[in-house]
């Protein structure tokens, strides 16, 4: 039952108390259901039930270690806010295209997906375009196989079983800490990932992933090679900004 702890009743109205509370509790930090209900006082199973109907709604979600950390539908509905890596990425991303020519992405893991939290792309010509927003599996591209590699081990035993990639892969890139692509998610594009960093230098935790993405016929079948040493160099001054 936890430790009956009284829940601010601000509306009158239990169950969206209860919720609201429930939301702010995992907006402070991720929170399991032991957590939720010693620090709610409320049954398993109602914390439980509130938990689910919130996940829902896409305001929690689950994160790669199996607790509620908050979801998508919160950012979307202030769009104008925006985070120090969003904001760090206008500075970077820009360069690397320029640099490049190609198209290129900042991603970050949501729930069981990947999400496109920055891009940049050249005015004109063939390119991969992936909106702000757009989200996508885990299952097969370079972004993807990059953040699962850098995923706690029960995160990657539930990706695996339906991705183009095996733990093998996964192990030689968090080795080499670089992904590469070529014809895997889509026959016509390839791209190469890198980690980013959090600002935390005690412990380095991979917060979001960088990419470069464009057609076969100019990233060539091995792309890591050609574009690794841009993608490694932009990754690092995004960190550096966001330690400022």
């Amino acid at each position: 039952m936890g430790h009956n702890t009284e829940i601010p009743a601000t509306s009158g109205i239990q169950v969206l108390d209860r919720a609201i509370f429930i939301l702010t509790v995992i907006a402070a930090e991720p929170r399991n259901l032991s957590d939720l209900c010693a620090i709610t006082g409320l049954p398993r199973a109602t914390a439980h039930r509130i938990a689910v109907a919130l996940e829902k709604h896409r305001l929690i979600e689950r994160g790669v270690d199996g607790a509620w950390v908050t979801g998508p539908a919160l950012s979307e509905m202030a769009p104008s806010t925006s985070s120090r890596l969003e904001d760090a990425a206008e500075f970077i991303l820009p360069d690397l295209m320029a640099k490049t020519g190609e198209s290129v992405q900042l991603y970050r893991l949501s729930g069981m997906e990947r999400v496109c939290i920055a891009n940049a792309e050249p005015a004109t010509g063939l390119r991969d375009t992936v909106p702000v927003g757009h989200r996508m599996t885990l299952t097969a591209g370079s972004a993807a196989k990059l953040l699962v590699a850098y995923a706690p081990e029960a995160f990657q035993n539930q990706v695996l079983p339906d991705a183009a990639y095996t733990r093998e892969d996964l192990e030689k890139i968090a080795a080499e800490g670089i992904a590469e692509s070529s014809a895997e998610r889509d026959p016509s594009l390839a791209s190469a990932s890198v980690p980013v960093y959090g600002a935390d230098a005690q412990n380095r935790t991979v917060i979001a992933c960088l990419s470069i993405s464009g057609p076969v016929a100019r990233m060539g079948e091995h792309p890591a090679e050609k574009f690794g040493a841009d993608l490694k160099e932009s990754a690092r001054q995004l960190e550096n900004l966001l330690r400022k």
